[in-house]
């Protein structure tokens, strides 16, 4: 168990470690449930898919493959937001933080509230874009699709001082400015039109608008007047020893940034986000919060930054969402029943798409192994974050243009925004 610093007065967790809903509140609830699915999966139980283990070691050759072309020197980053912000070769954070006189060790602990109030609102509007949308990054020329687009046009909205009530202080995300966004400022920022469609702008949006009425009411881990970037000082008074368990981190920010996501299920008033009904595991929910932990894997570098130590990293799960699960499918480690499943449109909630994504959470701890007994490393030096980044995300996206036309998912999913 963590041994973490004594709390300031005042600062309270958003929920207890008593309440009910703090059982499905972390990235071990998530994993327990998904090898719940991957288990009915394997004994051949599951209603959706035919799990196919003599794809795996393929799949692991594949991956492995994709890892060793884009990093021979098996030197993987994280698989994070901030390796969208370098889209074609251009480190367009290190840029703004010249700019913003940011650098050198005196600037380190503002340095990493600034990149913490960046990459929070930056990945929440990180859901996916469509195929038709597209931004050209002045700066550099380059035209950016998909995750890349998002996240350049995110970086520029917020070097914009969008995300900021004060003119005066434009790098900060805080709670006033957040709570007033309106989707024709992301809009505009995000190139939008007629010509240019950007699936979900008013999901996102509104996913925003509540980032900063949550933050507002959470000044245990946001300060008052609320900032993103104060999580910073949060984490750093439970760390100990400046040692913090990534884990930790997580379910910090499942209970504090609970009420963001659209109202699906609560439990005694708690919202639980990326979390559905499932008749494959034994309490009946089941549990992915693939956005929040995309959001811990890409505060990764703003931790070590302050100069904390994040422990315990494969504590996080793999992420359930269409590059990874389209690996599986694309390769045929997982096969569905019924061959509408790749061909009909699916809302997020369909069973069959929440039982997908859980068979991904499941599916990429094996692959994992079997990757790295491929490229010949350890768990310890080729944590699940550098396999995801190297990588299955890679690997996914690769092959899906391999197989059809401009890319897709292999799934055709009606998103709102708030999860794919």
């Amino acid at each position: 168990m963590m041994v973490r610093a004594t709390k300031p007065v005042g600062w309270h967790t958003p929920v207890p470690d008593d309440h009910p809903a703090a059982a499905l509140l972390s990235a071990a609830a998530v994993r327990r449930h998904c090898q719940e699915v991957m288990a009915r999966a394997q004994a051949g139980r599951s209603q959706h898919f035919r799990w196919q283990p003599e794809q795996l070691a393929p799949t692991a050759a594949y991956v492995a493959e994709t890892i060793r072309a884009r990093y021979p020197d098996l030197q993987v980053p994280y698989h994070s937001r901030w390796r969208h912000f370098e889209a074609g070769g251009v480190d367009r954070w290190s840029l703004l933080a010249a700019r913003a006189g940011l650098q050198g060790e005196a600037q380190r602990e503002e340095r990493a509230r600034v990149r913490i109030d960046l990459v929070i609102p930056s990945v929440l509007l990180d859901a996916g874009a469509g195929p038709d949308w597209r931004f050209r990054d002045a700066a550099s020329g380059q035209t950016l699709a998909r995750s890349e687009g998002l996240g350049v046009a995110s970086l520029a909205l917020f070097e914009s001082g969008a995300f900021s009530a004060d003119p005066a202080q434009p790098l900060r995300s805080d709670a006033t400015a957040l709570a007033r966004i309106k989707p024709a400022v992301i809009g505009a920022a995000f190139q939008v039109s007629g010509d240019n469609p950007l699936v979900g702008l008013e999901g996102r949006s509104a996913l925003l608008a509540r980032l900063g009425a949550v933050a507002a009411a959470t000044p245990a881990v946001f300060g008052s007047p609320a900032r993103l970037g104060n999580l910073l000082d949060y984490l750093k008074a439970h760390a100990s020893e400046n040692r913090i368990e990534a884990g930790f981190v997580l379910a910090t920010l499942l209970r504090a940034l609970g009420p963001v996501w659209a109202s699906r299920i609560s439990m005694a008033g708690v919202p639980l986000g990326d979390c559905w009904t499932s008749p494959a595991t034994r309490s009946g929910l089941l549990p992915l919060h693939k956005l929040t932990q995309w959001l811990s894997y890409s505060l990764l570098e703003p931790l070590e930054d302050a100069g904390l130590v994040v422990t315990g990293l494969d504590a996080l799960t793999g992420l359930p969402e269409y590059r990874n699960g389209g690996l599986l499918l694309d390769t045929g480690l997982l096969a569905p029943r019924d061959p509408a499943f790749l061909t009909q449109p699916l809302t997020v909630d369909h069973p069959g798409v929440v039982e997908w994504r859980a068979l991904t959470v499941a599916a990429l701890d094996e692959l994992a192994d079997a990757v790295r007994a491929e490229l010949g490393v350890s768990a310890d030096a080729f944590p699940l974050a550098r396999v995801l980044e190297g990588g299955t995300w890679a690997a996914g996206r690769r092959i899906a243009a391999e197989r059809r036309p401009g890319g897709g998912p292999p799934v055709r999913i009606a998103s709102d925004g708030t999860v794919f």
